[in-house]
């Protein structure tokens, strides 16, 4: 795993799920690896009460309702379909829940607006084809059609970005389930094994991009994936996903409670700004999400490992901070402007502490952009 730029969730935790399915005796639907209940242990952490001989990590932070509607819908046979905003753990969760019911996630179809029938159905290699003709053996199965034949998840990103015909031909995979070959004369028809379902992501955000037919929407359960707005749910999160970046980094750096406060504070801040504000131009164009948040807290810390003190601070913080979430100019540095100078500054006379090296580090970010 240590030569692998990002593992996928079935190995980086496979120690955890090995030992999870040697202990699991519950009721397993289909060709699922752990029970529903083990499911959402993975996910979720383990507790007290589970009375299991060791730790299980938590690692998805939200609602357990959402998890467990999402395990539910999957051992039925619809798909999912999980809908929020950018930076909510979608795809996340979504790569859990495969590695835990089908120890694979990696059969995933990115949707664009380049996505075509191709990449859900199957292709050809061209040169087996010329030498060898139209069969199974020259056929290149997508990641989808792949886990229709192994009974599997299969996963598809960002479904309202694709178009209305590679949607369309989603309907009949969900609603038939299979897929037909028509250039074969025999053996044409793939079907799917139990087991098989299929994981959609959409970003709420993405309405009127392409919008869902009824039809598609039949075939899918929703669940929504609201913003994390909680400060200790986000809390947990940042530094769930800090240390990750620390280990991965062998980095030795201490990130301070205060620092961190001081982050979750701006975040809310901006997102109540963002909440009333009367025009699309008066807010930030960043969703101001959770994974954002851990987009700043990296930079700020990679920035102080190579180029400051090893030892983060709060002007560094404040800096990442204007430089992750600067993306229009000048409306977003108008905003962050603004907060400094309206928020910020009353804050850092009020309150001390570090808040007064965070506005220093803003202005200076601003003026540097500006």
């Amino acid at each position: 795993m240590s030569d692998l730029l990002r593992a996928p969730a079935e190995i980086k935790y496979a120690e955890e799920l090995d030992w999870l399915e040697s202990v699991d005796d519950g009721p397993k639907p289909f060709s699922w690896r752990l029970s529903p209940k083990m499911v959402r242990l993975f996910i979720l952490g383990s507790e007290r009460s589970d009375g299991l001989g060791r730790e299980i990590s938590q690692k998805w932070y939200g609602d357990r309702s959402f998890v467990e509607r999402s395990i539910v819908t999957l051992a039925s046979d619809r798909g999912l379909l999980l809908i929020g905003d950018p930076g909510t753990g979608k795809s996340w969760l979504a790569e859990l829940l495969s590695a835990a019911i089908s120890r694979n996630s990696t059969l995933v179809v990115q949707g664009t607006a380049g996505t075509t029938e191709d990449h859900i159905k199957y292709s050809w290699n061209v040169s087996m084809v010329i030498s060898k003709g139209q069969s199974r053996e020259s056929m290149i199965p997508s990641p989808i059609m792949t886990a229709m034949e192994t009974g599997a998840i299969g996963r598809f990103e960002e479904l309202t970005r694709s178009t209305s015909d590679v949607q369309d031909a989603l309907i009949s995979i969900l609603s038939e389930k299979y897929i037909s070959v028509p250039e074969m004369d025999s053996d044409n028809i793939v079907f799917a094994k139990p087991g098989f379902s299929v994981i959609a992501t959409a970003n709420s955000r993405d309405r009127g991009v392409n919008d869902l037919s009824s039809a598609l929407k039949r075939r899918f359960n929703f669940v929504r994936i609201p913003v994390v707005t909680n400060k200790k749910s986000e809390a947990e999160i940042v530094r769930f996903r800090t240390e990750e970046l620390l280990r991965r980094h062998q980095i030795e750096l201490d990130v301070p409670p205060t620092l961190l406060d001081v982050l979750l504070q701006s975040f809310a801040d901006l997102r109540a700004s963002a909440a009333a504000a009367g025009s699309d131009d008066e807010k930030l164009e960043s969703a101001l999400s959770s994974a954002e948040q851990i987009g700043v807290l990296e930079d700020a810390i990679l920035h102080s490992n190579f180029f400051g003190e090893r030892a983060l601070t709060a002007r560094t913080l404040a800096s990442s901070l204007v430089g992750s979430l600067a993306r229009r100019e000048p409306e977003d540095l108008a905003i962050l402007n603004k907060y400094l100078h309206g928020v910020v500054e009353p804050r850092s006379k009020e309150q001390g502490g570090s808040w007064p090296e965070f506005l220093e580090g803003g202005r200076d970010a601003i003026a540097t952009l500006s």
